[in-house]
């Protein structure tokens, strides 16, 4: 599967979990959660499409193995993040680490993608 397809799949069963979510919470009147539900949005939803675009606009990167990892990485370290966001909003302190792992994994994953935009950039450069 390229990474941009994975990347658009996931953005769209992430969304629609997220939008559950906020239904759920205008509800219950229960807005406790609204900082892990934003996460969830704004890491899953918007940022797994934008990787979808760029990896697609990008063929060849779009089916590299590298890009299907980067992609793969954001998604666990989004879910996990989002998981320990919610359980220190919660009021359970195992939420620290566990949103602290998940806080670090997308960072070293931004790096990665990071890495691969720029490399992609300067195998452009070298075509010209």
């Amino acid at each position: 599967m390229k990474a941009s397809t994975l990347s658009f799949r996931a953005a769209v069963l992430i969304a629609l979990a997220g939008m559950i979510w906020g239904i759920v919470m205008a509800i219950s009147r229960d807005h406790s959660a609204l900082p892990a539900h934003a996460h969830l949005n704004l890491l899953g939803w918007v940022s797994l499409f934008l990787f979808g675009i760029f990896y697609r606009l990008h063929p060849s990167l779009d089916l590299a193995s590298s890009a299907r990892i980067q992609v793969w990485i954001w998604i666990v370290g989004t879910l996990v993040l989002t998981v320990g966001v919610a359980l220190v909003h919660s009021g359970n302190a195992i939420g620290d680490p566990i949103a602290g792992v998940g806080a670090l994994t997308v960072l070293v994953d931004m790096a990665l993608f990071g890495w691969l935009v720029f490399r992609q950039g300067q195998a452009g450069m070298a075509a010209k």
